[in-house]
């Protein structure tokens, strides 16, 4: 409950205090996703990224809750059954996974945590216990064509590797509907105002902001103290 104040009137700093949000982002490979969550971090510094766990070794620079949560297979599938867990998948062989405490500890204090997953983490967390404070956003590239390009800019990868990006880009663009929000980014300083725009507005869902039962309640006693 909100403290009062000296006329007994719920104090201001707490009574209007937000409910966190899980910003979910999800694209193919090349999609710009990842540039538009640095842009978002840039945008409000309160943004906290979810740090994932995984069970794969730490490489040369990694360290332990900055890069990666670095767990043995045997913990992870522990905190998998417990519960602890907002959502986790296998990938070549690794478990990686987005760790529930920390991720609620963010919501009540009132911060948003943004998401880097693909559709499958997406629709666990959206599944969730966690799940209604949820905000989806899918990145869509402008063509299949550009796509390729971007992949190919970035000179890491050779024409197999390409190749199989882009048939899991396919797959993964299928999975468009499932999200609130569909963003097709032609350009990154438009996409990234779009963005910033959704996450403002959502901030305003009257579930984000528990404060407005009791203010509503104080607006009807206020009348009913005018009535008598």
């Amino acid at each position: 409950m909100p403290g009062r104040g000296q006329d007994g009137e719920p104090e201001m700093d707490e009574l209007q205090q937000r409910r966190g949000m899980l910003v979910i982002l999800s694209s193919p490979s090349g999609a710009g996703k990842t540039t538009l969550a640095r842009r978002l971090m840039a945008w409000d510094p309160t943004l906290s990224f979810s740090i994932s766990a995984t069970t794969r070794a730490p490489r040369p620079g990694e360290e332990d809750g900055r890069e990666y949560h670095f767990l043995g297979e045997a913990q992870f599938r522990d905190h998998i059954a417990s519960g602890d867990m907002l959502e986790h998948a296998e990938v070549f062989g690794y478990l990686y996974g987005s760790p529930r405490a920390p991720v609620e500890a963010a919501l009540h204090a009132g911060r948003d945590v943004l998401f880097d997953v693909d559709w499958q983490g997406a629709q666990q967390i959206r599944e969730s216990a966690l799940g209604k404070d949820s905000l989806s956003i899918f990145i869509l590239p402008p063509s299949l064509a550009e796509l390729e390009s971007r992949l190919r800019r970035r000179g890491q990868d050779s024409d197999a590797v390409i190749a199989g990006r882009m048939r899991k880009s396919l797959a993964e663009i299928s999975h468009w509907p499932e999200y609130d929000y569909v963003l097709v980014n032609r350009d990154i300083d438009e996409s990234a105002g779009q963005l910033q725009a959704i996450i403002e507005a959502t901030r305003l869902r009257r579930q984000q902001q528990p404060w407005l039962t009791e203010f509503v309640r104080g607006l009807n006693a206020e009348h009913e103290g005018e009535a008598t």
